[in-house]
């Protein structure tokens, strides 16, 4: 059975550490100069001050994605309450299921009920397989960010 619920940081990070090297692996830039080493302190802070939403997906109890969205006030606009894309993963077995769509689905009703009223996602143009959800669950792409790396 797959499930989707709201969790926190600390009721799911012991689990979700063990899937962040793969996330990582997968998706990540300049690898070979940024380590994975996230700042857990934050999140919780986030967690604590109402700014943080994580939902999970699992199969059977055992944790097989989730989606982490920031919460708050857009910089720019501040009467508009913004869900602000942190990170998505479903692991490669899960993602022929309906997971995605139901991790998706949940994460809208979650932000609707905190009076989210705009609320962003991105995916790696490297690896464009999220898109397809994003459409699903209504979104429209409206930007594109470029990078460079500026280190040694």
């Amino acid at each position: 059975m797959i499930t989707a619920q709201v969790e926190t940081v600390d009721g799911m990070l012991a689990e979700a550490m063990a899937l962040l090297p793969q996330h990582y692996n997968e998706l990540a830039l300049h690898k070979a100069m940024v380590p994975l080493e996230p700042r857990y302190e934050v999140y919780r802070a986030k967690e604590a001050s109402g700014e943080l939403l994580i939902v999970t997906v699992r199969r059977d109890g055992t944790l097989v994605g989730y989606w982490i969205t920031f919460i708050g006030p857009g910089l720019h606009y501040k009467t508009c309450l913004t869900g602000t894309f942190d990170i998505f993963y479903i692991v490669p077995e899960a993602r022929r299921s309906v997971a995605a769509l139901l991790l998706g689905r949940k994460v809208e009703a979650e932000l609707r009920k905190r009076g989210v009223q705009r609320w962003y996602a991105g995916e790696k143009l490297a690896k464009p397989e999220a898109g397809k959800l994003y459409q699903l669950l209504g979104m429209a792409p409206v930007e594109t960010f470029y990078c460079k790396w500026l280190g040694d």
